[in-house]
């Protein structure tokens, strides 16, 4: 339905974090704006100082998609294997952020590769988030044709997430069509998963919903452009999409 109560705070005890790759970026048109890791990274200190376990999952596109990648005539599985290095490079960088900003994480990727960073094992991520370690997961699922968007949803599933939180670029939530071309497209406070389906509404991937329908996880959709969004967007205080059963 339209947005029209006034929003609540919401009460997580761990939550997952999904970040573009793009988010990275700041002002410039590729790679790794070092000033918007320590902004992000500082949001995420907040969280943690509030007592929240959080897991962060980072896309990579500012530095490779596997799809544009296929466009111009690569093969997609190949594609997709240099986007995984991509988020790995990405969550490095924030991992060296929250370092900086006195917050322990650690990035565990989906391929192994011991010498730069941690193989995922299910259990070794539990228990960092329990020590109040920030846990990055790197490399997607590890296999091609699947986004980091599922990505986000398998280990927010994995790791008894209570919520996924999809920090956008230039939107504050889910709208009924892209709200840059169409000054009629209605904002939306709270969605079903299953609306998300019906109105093909482009908020995540289709296997990225429905692991999160499965499990019973709200996706929480909200702007990254303004800086503190994320502790707002948990305090009710910003406009967003919430997508529940």
């Amino acid at each position: 339905m339209p947005a029209s109560a006034t929003p609540k705070p919401l009460t997580y005890k761990r939550v997952l974090l999904k970040l573009s790759g793009e988010a990275l970026m700041g002002t410039q048109g590729y790679g790794i704006d070092p000033a918007v890791v320590t902004r992000l990274s500082l949001e995420v200190k907040d969280l943690v100082s509030d007592g929240l376990e959080v897991a962060l999952v980072v896309g990579g596109g500012n530095i490779y998609r596997g799809l544009q990648g296929a466009a111009k005539g690569m093969d997609r599985a190949t594609g997709d294997y240099m986007g995984m290095l991509a988020t790995v490079m990405n969550a490095l960088a924030v991992q060296n952020g929250l370092g900086e900003a006195g917050v322990p994480a650690r990035v565990l990727s989906a391929i192994s590769m011991p010498t730069v960073c941690e193989t995922y094992v299910r259990p070794k991520a539990l228990h960092h988030l329990s020590q109040k370690r920030v846990v990055i997961f790197a490399a997607g699922t590890g296999n091609p044709f699947f986004t980091t968007d599922t990505t986000a949803a398998l280990r927010a599933a994995e790791m008894n997430c209570q919520a996924i939180l999809m920090a956008k670029q230039g939107v504050d939530g889910i709208y009924s069509a892209d709200p840059k071309k169409d000054p009629k497209a209605v904002h939306y406070d709270r969605l079903t998963y299953a609306e998300v389906f019906a109105r093909n509404l482009k908020v995540m991937d289709g296997a990225a919903i429905a692991l999160a329908r499965d499990n019973d996880i709200p996706v929480i959709v909200f702007s990254i452009d303004q800086p503190g969004n994320i502790k707002r967007v948990l305090a009710g205080q910003v406009r967003s999409t919430i997508v529940t059963g």
